[in-house]
């Protein structure tokens, strides 16, 4: 059912002509295909939108962010960016390593999972400890 109406709203898509290069984005986003590029080092002069422009060069960019500080909401200085394919993040990743963006040396790698904060998690503290011996 979901795919009768992905290629329904691909065939609309593509008989507009101007849209078709919108589809495979449309296509990859909804399957949850990507492939996710740790990139440190940013400029804090940097946008997402230039962020994604300087790596759109290399394939379909389905996402670029840049994550922001809560309190300030300034740029931490890394953010990552989601490609339709794995070929074309490789190649980023490869191609932009090491490379000036915006004044500042950026370091490109594979995104990773976070890590589980439940098995990190300290006990919680309930009081002062209780007195031994005593009573």
């Amino acid at each position: 059912m979901a795919t009768a109406a992905l290629r329904g709203v691909s065939r609309c898509l593509a008989s507009r002509g101007s849209a078709a290069a919108t589809r495979p984005m449309l296509l990859a986003h909804s399957r949850g295909i990507t492939y996710k590029l740790f990139i440190g080092g940013l400029s804090h002069f940097a946008t997402e939108d230039s962020l994604a422009e300087a790596f759109s060069r290399y394939g379909q960019v389905i996402e670029a962010t840049i994550v922001t500080d809560k309190v300030t909401n300034r740029p931490k200085g890394f953010g990552f960016v989601k490609f339709a394919s794995e070929e074309e993040a490789n190649n980023a990743r490869e191609e932009m390593n090491g490379k000036v963006l915006n004044g500042r040396v950026i370091y490109v790698d594979i995104a990773k999972a976070k890590p589980d904060r439940d098995a990190d998690a300290r006990p919680i503290a309930r009081g002062p400890p209780k007195p031994i011996g005593n009573d």
